[in-house]
């Protein structure tokens, strides 16, 4: 497309609205993304419950908050966009505080009180509900905004902008734990949940529906989840897929204590955003490379060249080959997100897509609940027990494992029944 078509779809195709949601979006990835990129670290460190605990809590977080909007939407459709989207906001707003009380000096006896775990794990889960709310009022607003002709241009504006709060989100947290302290990233979160709260109820407008909202009731919802489950082949590819995010999570899990104990580089936040600066880079040339392959043979390609990054750590140790092994690891998540969606799509039965399409985001989930208590038993048991390399060798092995299971339900599973 000429440039100055796009350039006239981005003063005409999209409404106020459109504009207002993304904006909220990429503040909101900030707030997010900066907690995300300490929050192992704080739980472990200065809530003091050790490293076994804290992956096995931040693994239930994120794994509850990518779960959950398999019914959030159902919400969405009853109560709109700006109201649900208001209370989503208001969750993070107390939520992050609360995470962030736990290591305030006046907070620790609080939670001491209650018991720090229970403490922690109580507004973790309140915090992850109110994540849950978020991604259907951003995605279905931006449906809902845009026009037929500039519908995928708007979802690149979203994911890039996605993206591009994943890549800044730790770079603030690290300017605010350097020069207030770690506990308080979770209360700038908090801080900026409360201005997109204010800015919801100010600026955001329910957009006009392109459709009439989903009848679809919360016992429906559970009855379409079991007619998922039921679905053998497709659960057993979410499963396998889910290897790809136990790889996936290590980079908020693992990473930042090998990082500190074994490189000796403080400043890990730096490191963590080297993965969304390269999907930022990396998503338009590796998909076109790939855009002739089938799904599944794009999908196996990016689990191999993930699986080999975390190798070349071990090999030489150093913040450069950090930097590399996870620029790799970018590029293989390039090369195997976009094709997956693509190939669940594929896999739902006739009139039955947005259900299957709801469940594309649980490998994410699985992976988390797996990577939490993984990562804790890495760090415990090699980073702390002098075989650093270890870590790497076993998620390596977890990634090439998986991709050898991809290739056999291929060659087994779906050409057989093609």
């Amino acid at each position: 497309m000429p440039l100055a078509d796009r350039l006239h779809d981005l003063r005409t195709g999209f409404q106020r609205t459109f504009w207002i949601a993304n904006t909220l979006e990429l503040f909101e990835r900030f707030a997010f993304y900066g907690s995300k990129a300490v929050l192992a670290v704080y739980l472990a460190e200065k809530v003091a419950l050790g490293p076994q605990v804290a992956g096995t809590l931040v693994g239930a977080f994120s794994g509850v908050l990518y779960f959950l909007p398999i019914l959030a939407g159902t919400l969405v459709d009853r109560y709109g966009f700006r109201r649900t989207l208001a209370v989503c906001f208001a969750i993070f707003t107390v939520g992050y505080f609360l995470i962030g009380l736990a290591g305030l000096q006046f907070g620790q006896r609080i939670a001491a009180a209650v018991g720090r775990t229970p403490y922690m794990v109580a507004v973790l889960l309140l915090t992850a509900v109110g994540g849950s709310l978020i991604k259907p009022c951003i995605v279905g607003t931006v449906a809902n905004t845009s026009s037929d002709q500039t519908r995928s241009l708007g979802y690149s504006i979203y994911y890039t902008l996605v993206n591009l709060g994943g890549a800044l989100g730790p770079v603030l947290a690290l300017q605010v734990r350097e020069g207030l302290g770690i506990e308080y990233v979770l209360i700038m979160s908090s801080a900026t949940s409360f201005a997109l709260f204010v800015g919801t109820l100010i600026f955001f407008r329910e957009p006009p529906l392109k459709e009439s909202r989903s009848e679809r009731t919360m016992a429906q919802i559970l009855k379409d989840m079991v007619l998922v489950f039921g679905n053998l082949r497709f659960m057993l590819f979410l499963m396998i897929a889910s290897g790809f995010y136990i790889l996936f999570w290590q980079i908020f899990y693992s990473f930042p204590f090998y990082v500190r104990e074994v490189l000796h580089f403080e400043r890990f936040e730096l490191l963590e955003t080297v993965d969304a600066w390269s999907i930022i880079v990396l998503t338009v040339p590796a998909t076109a490379m790939v855009k002739n392959w089938k799904p599944i043979h794009a999908i196996s390609l990016g689990f191999l060249i993930a699986s080999l990054a975390w190798l070349l750590i071990p090999a030489a140790p150093s913040v450069g080959i950090s930097i590399v092994a996870m620029a790799l690891f970018a590029a293989g998540e390039a090369t195997f997100a976009p094709r997956f969606y693509e190939y669940v799509a594929s896999l739902a039965p006739p009139k039955q897509l947005g259900t299957f399409m709801g469940f594309a985001f649980l490998p994410v989930s699985i992976g988390s609940f797996v990577a939490g208590p993984l990562a804790g038993w890495l760090v415990t048991n090699y980073v702390r027990g002098g075989q650093p390399n270890m870590l790497w060798y076993i998620l390596a092995g977890i990634g090439l494992a998986s991709t050898v299971a991809m290739v056999l339900y291929n060659a087994v599973l779906v050409k057989r029944e093609a």
